[in-house]
């Protein structure tokens, strides 16, 4: 019989710390970091936010499982190792109201911490190499090419929506613990007591090592968001936009032309060539007299020095995001000439109102620099977009 379940008299049973700090601050951290980091998955614009969460939860995990050998009694795997057949066989006695109480965790219990640590990890490491791939950021950035950092993606959202039933599973469980043996479980783990027997191994409170995670997690938060991104958010070309509620990542620096940016720029903000094929430029370029119901009507060398430009650094061969996908999107042996016609943009800004479209702070889908800080360097990464917001009108005196 494990040692933590003990079943001694009722009026022998007194307030006793079972939970020492650093654990309790370990569950409650990973359990807002995953919220956190949930909440913002959705979202291109909060991608900084998301995977600083990430980041975290690799971290606690990492500090769990050396808790796990050197931590008190009742945070040492020892404590809760338990087979599947036992925590199958206790939910079956939990289902019928029979099940024993453990002053730790339950059979079941412990069965689903073991699977949250797994899954933990999983989601991390898929994030982290999904980041490297799709966004070429972070530890893993260059390793991989962006096809196979849609393989990752997948693993990264299947292992954080089964985490997210697994969670769910965990809190129904603790609801019925605390029925079932009247006490409230949720409430122990904010203050670490739980009523036990005078023979039952007590836990020390680990002040120390609870102070070094703090101060760890505090560092870690403000590295990450007033030094490492705040840097990148720096070197970042000047959009003209008004700050967003966040720090932006910030793309590779891709090949720039004056020549270019001089003939493209002069009627409209210029387009990097890398978010069109290179026979998209060839075709635009040898009808200039059909440019949107305009001529071009550049001379030769003009022609060739610009389109040479724009065929070098075309989608196939730029290594961002919005190369690639749009490079995919698009038919083989087609030449669009407009870029929100193509599969990929039309796909990724299904979701903005035609308000947003209307905002006299957008005006039109070929103002990319209204949402897109770094529309100018032709990047478009993720964490640099925000939709901007008119300010609401001053009330009248």
């Amino acid at each position: 019989m494990s040692t933590s379940e003990l079943n001694p008299p009722a009026n022998d049973l007194q307030p006793t710390l079972i939970w020492d700090l650093p654990t309790r601050l370990f569950h409650w951290v990973l359990a807002g970091s995953f919220a956190l980091a949930w909440l913002t998955s959705d979202s291109d614009a909060w991608l900084a936010v998301h995977v600083f969460a990430g980041y975290l939860m690799l971290g606690l995990i990492g500090f769990r499982l050396l808790w796990g050998f050197l931590g008190s009694h009742f945070s040492r795997f020892a404590s809760f190792w338990f087979g599947p057949k036992a925590a199958a066989r206790y939910l079956k006695q939990v289902m019928r109201g029979q099940a024993a109480r453990h002053v730790g965790h339950n059979p079941t219990g412990s069965l689903a911490i073991y699977i949250l640590l797994a899954l933990t990890a999983v989601v991390g490491a898929a994030g982290i190499l999904t980041l490297g791939a799709e966004e070429q950021h972070g530890l893993a950035a260059g390793w991989f090419s962006f096809s196979q950092g849609h393989f990752f993606k997948e693993v990264h959202e299947f292992a954080a929506n089964l985490m997210l039933l697994v969670v769910g599973g965990h809190i129904a469980g603790v609801v019925a613990e605390s029925v079932l043996h009247k006490e409230n479980l949720a409430r122990s783990m904010v203050t670490g007591l739980k009523k036990a027997g005078p023979s039952t191994p007590k836990s020390k409170t680990q002040v120390l090592v609870a102070g070094i995670m703090l101060v760890a997690m505090l560092g870690f938060g403000g590295w990450w968001f007033a030094y490492a991104l705040q840097n990148q958010l720096q070197a970042q070309p000047a959009s003209g936009q008004p700050p967003v509620r966040h720090v932006k990542f910030v793309g590779p620096v891709l090949p720039d032309n004056a020549q270019w940016r001089d003939e493209c720029g002069s009627c409209h903000g210029p387009f990097h060539p890398s978010l069109l094929p290179a026979r998209s430029w060839q075709k635009m370029m040898a009808e200039q007299d059909k440019h949107f119901g305009s001529d071009l009507a550049l001379d030769a060398p003009t022609t060739a020095a610009v389109l040479a430009f724009m065929v070098a650094n075309a989608a196939e061969t730029q290594v961002t995001e919005p190369a690639f996908k749009i490079g995919q999107s698009v038919p083989a042996g087609a030449a669009p000439q407009r870029i929100t016609e193509t599969h990929y943009w039309t796909s990724k800004h299904r979701e903005i109102t035609a308000s947003d479209w209307a905002s006299p702070l957008v005006k039109s889908k070929a103002n990319c620099a209204a949402c897109h800080a770094d529309a100018d360097a032709g990047t478009f990464e993720d964490g640099a977009m925000a939709i901007p917001k008119a300010p609401a009108p001053k009330p009248k005196i």
